[in-house]
């Protein structure tokens, strides 16, 4: 079995290792490498469509008729003109001026560089979507790193798991290349599983999707992932529409939705500043509204935003000196309310200052409570963005609630449910965002889809338990240290690999177990909705009003108690500081030896 996460990670160290030994900083850097991370998608599903194609190809003269642009075209495919094709490229020769090459426009080719730049191009001119859009700037990277990073991505791994997965490494790549290049604070780049909670809560069908602050597009690519993997066609059953203010970000936004074969209209630069432009015409009208919009944005031209409109609950605070909003959190929040339809639903990350806030932005909210139609309020923990450790929230509206909970609202502490992948990232796994999706279905009443996960832990564990996986697990981990202690130095590196990737799969057994025992214990084998203190509560707008329109989740869940660990604080406190005492007088005698040594040096 191929690993993808290896794949990945192997794949993104080879391509920074030439990053840093060349002097590209990383923003030069990140556009043209997801740019060929792109081509060579767009290269291995031209072949697997041109071999669909063939096997009906009509015959003249004895010979294949050959193909042509509009074959592609009519499945969802783009054709890639020879010059354009990644095996093309990779196997031109070392000296390009021998080859002869003459660009698009007819001009002599003198450099692996302007080759591929004249690949983009013969690609944008395949795609309206893409115009303009693919970076034409590789003749500034050295030849021998072109080649290498075309090497590179030429790994025919990737043809033995299926070009789909080049989504997945691109937006690995995307990630990465958050954390590296910072552009925005990140704001181009919202982690995963964010989105995908978004997605799992919202559980879009059919219809348009509207993300007036869309970044790189992640919103549009999980959902298409949502609807495709519910046997639907995503091109077919959705309509995209986008804002994104940064011309940049909306070109990685309009590469990303293309790897994954997505169509979709963004409107990127002034026009698509969301406070003063509905760039759409939307208002009204979406099905869906995701997005994560930039938090506590502050000096918005009141009067413009006003005259801009989709303020159904009024402006937010405005300094009556500048005429500005100082915060701008209410302004995105009336925008994705009044962008609905009366079926429509939304959901979008915002600061966790939002759910409290005071002044114009609290009677607002307490307009919004009233209609009816906010539906779930999650609270998230620290250290889910790449580069941002703030904690956040996710707000999810619906105008076409149930109505046994017309009149109420679901609220989560996830605070401290999550995954530490790292020292300064936390994300939720699948099973973890399906958990917090199983709270969601029991609350609007859907025990089925409940049920429907249970049988799916069934499945996936095969009557194991945590106390079983556990055993296993040491037992691998006993008989792996003998396994490698015994081998044959030769065969060391290779017994250990195995050893270390059978261990990895207990351990991810086990992790599931644990999910599957945490759901059970709190909502049963059948899925009975209950509170659950420290997690979840469903509050009526009754409450809500007696809180003073709070929807901080933490108001309402509580917090669970704490088990008793059996240790005397103050007991323990005075170990510590004796323990403390000692070091510190160990430290002083260590630096008067380092004293005596070193005048004995002079």
């Amino acid at each position: 079995m191929i690993n993808i996460r290896k794949l990945e990670a192997e794949l993104w160290e080879s391509a920074d290792l030439l990053r840093q030994g060349s002097k590209l900083t990383s923003s030069q850097y990140c556009m043209p490498v997801l740019a060929l991370l792109f081509l060579r998608y767009a290269y291995s599903r031209y072949k697997m469509v041109e071999a669909e194609i063939l096997q009906s190809r009509p015959m003249r003269g004895g010979r294949v008729m050959p193909v042509e642009p509009s074959d592609f075209a009519a499945k969802s495919a783009l054709y890639l003109p020879k010059e354009a094709q990644f095996d093309y490229l990779v196997n031109l020769p070392d000296n390009i001026v021998s080859a002869g090459l003459k660009s698009k426009d007819g001009h002599d080719i003198n450099s692996l560089g302007e080759a591929v730049n004249n690949a983009m191009q013969l690609v944008e001119d395949q795609s309206e979507q893409l115009t303009g859009v693919l970076p034409k700037t590789y003749t500034s990277f050295a030849d021998d790193l072109l080649r290498e990073l075309l090497r590179i991505f030429n790994n025919k791994t990737i043809d033995e798991v299926g070009g789909d997965v080049i989504g997945r490494i691109y937006e690995y790549f995307l990630s990465k290349f958050a954390k590296a290049v910072a552009s925005d604070d990140g704001v181009f780049f919202t982690p995963k599983s964010l989105v995908k909670m978004l997605v799992n809560v919202l559980e879009p069908k059919q219809g348009v999707m509207l993300d007036p602050a869309c970044g790189s597009g992640g919103m549009f690519v999980q959902t298409g992932d949502f609807v495709n993997a519910a046997g639907m066609n995503a091109n077919t059953n959705m309509t995209f529409f986008g804002q994104e203010k940064v011309e940049y970000n909306a070109q990685l936004c309009l590469m990303n939705m293309a790897v994954h074969g997505l169509n979709g209209k963004i409107i990127s630069g002034d026009e698509a500043n969301s406070f003063y432009h509905d760039a759409h015409n939307l208002a009204g009208k979406c099905d869906y509204v995701m997005a994560n919009p930039p938090f506590n944005v502050d000096k918005v031209k009141a009067e413009s935003a006003s005259a801009a409109g989709r303020l159904p609950f009024g402006l937010p605070g405005v300094n009556a000196k500048t005429k500005e909003i100082g915060n701008a959190n209410y302004l995105w929040i009336s925008y994705f309310y009044a962008y609905l339809n009366d079926h429509g639903r939304a959901g979008f990350v915002m600061a966790s200052s939002a759910t409290d806030s005071a002044n114009k932005d609290r009677d607002i909210r307490e307009k919004l409570v009233n209609t009816g139609d906010v539906d779930v309020m999650v609270s998230v923990g620290n250290n889910f963005f790449y580069t941002l450790s703030l904690p956040c929230s996710l707000w999810f509206f619906d105008r076409n609630k149930n109505a046994n909970i017309r009149d109420k609202v679901l609220f989560i502490d996830a605070r401290n449910y999550f995954t530490v992948v790292d020292r300064t990232l936390n994300e939720w796994t699948e099973w973890q965002l399906r958990n917090l999706q199983a709270i969601v279905h029991l609350y609007r009443g859907e025990k089925e889809k409940y049920q429907a996960l249970i049988a799916d832990y069934d499945k996936a564990l095969n009557g194991k338990t945590v106390a079983t996986i556990e055993d296993a697990l040491q037992k691998q981990k006993a008989e792996a240290k003998q396994l490698i202690a015994d081998a044959p130095r030769k065969d060391k590196k290779r017994i250990e690999a195995e050893q270390n990737a059978l261990i990895a799969d207990i351990e991810e057994t086990l992790e599931t177990a644990r999910q599957c025992e945490w759901l059970v214990s709190k909502f049963g084998e059948d899925g009975q909705y209950q509170d659950v203190l420290g997690l979840c509560k469903i509050a009526t707008i009754h409450e809500i009003a007696e809180k003073n329109y709070s929807l901080t989740p933490g108001v309402y869940v509580g917090v669970a108690e704490q088990a008793d660990d059996g240790v005397d604080f103050h007991e323990r406190m005075n170990e510590i500081h004796t323990g403390l005492a000692q070091l510190n007088k160990e430290a002083n005698v260590l630096m008067d030896e380092i004293q005596k040594a070193w005048e004995e040096l002079k």
